[in-house]
Formats: structure tokens, sequence, C-alpha cells
């Protein structure tokens, strides 16, 4: 078995007892972050799965990257304004 890592670095016996320390203490329920995605829109949003091509979402990565956002949200900004 490898070497476990959380985010490029190694986990080390001295993490794992600290955060097993931290463990039984306990947590406060109302402080604990709320798991899932934020809503979007008036409901819960769907997954629709598309196809591109190469030439396409490659064009679509330069402009995630250079608006500094998602393919998702440029898709649905897209979508937005075609259908407005």
């Amino acid at each position: 078995m490898g070497v476990e890592k959380i985010k490029g670095a190694p986990v080390t016996d001295e993490m794992i007892q600290e955060w097993a320390d931290e463990a039984e203490k306990g947590y406060d329920v109302e402080q604990l972050r709320k798991r899932g995605r934020k809503p979007m829109g008036d409901g819960p949003a769907r997954v629709v799965p598309v196809r591109l091509d190469d030439t396409l979402l490659s064009a679509l990565d330069e402009r995630a990257e250079r608006d500094h956002t998602t393919r998702s949200e440029l898709i649905r900004a897209a979508l937005r304004a075609y259908v407005a």
C-alpha cells in the first residue's frame, strides 16, 4: 500500500493522532459545514451531459481559465444568453 496523501502532502501518524483527539472531544453540530452544492434557481439542478469535440472543449477551457470561472458556469451563461 502506498503513502496516503492530502493535497499532495503525506499523512503522518501525528496528523492522524491529532484528528483522532479532535474527534474524541466531539463536535458542535451547529458549526459543522453543510454539505452539498448551493441551490441554483428555484429548485434542484439536474445534470445534463453534453458532448463536445476537442476543439470546442479546448476553447471552453481556455475561456474558463481566462475568465477565472468553470466550464459549467460558462455553459450556463451561454445557454441563458441563447434562450433569452
